[in-house]
C-alpha cells in the first residue's frame, strides 16, 4: 500500500487513467467487431461503411496511447484489405 501523499495520489491517477484506457480499448474493439461482422455477412457496402467509422477510432486510440501507431495502422490495413476482397 502507498505510504506517501504523492504515492497515494499517483495510485488514484493510475486508476482513473486505467478506466479511461479500458473504455477506449473497448470502444475500438466494438468498432472492429462491427467491421468483422459486416465482412462475415458478405455485404461490401455495409463493411466499407463500418471500416470508415472504425478507422478514425483506431487512429484516435493510437494518438491517445491506447494502441501503438503501427498496430492501429496494421489493423486498418488488414481490415481494408478484407473489405476490398469482398468486391472481387
Amino acid at each position: 500500500m502507498a505510504n506517501t501523499t504523492s504515492a497515494k495520489k499517483a495510485t488514484r491517477k493510475i486508476a482513473r487513467r486505467t478506466a479511461v484506457n479500458k473504455a477506449r480499448r473497448s470502444r475500438v474493439r466494438n468498432f472492429i467487431r462491427k467491421v468483422e461482422e459486416a465482412i462475415a455477412s458478405g455485404d461490401q457496402a455495409v463493411a466499407a461503411a463500418a471500416l470508415k467509422a472504425a478507422q478514425p477510432e483506431l487512429m484516435r486510440a493510437a494518438t491517445k496511447g491506447v494502441l501503438h501507431a503501427n498496430t492501429a495502422s496494421r489493423k486498418v490495413s488488414r481490415l481494408a484489405q478484407r473489405v476490398k476482397a469482398l468486391s472481387a
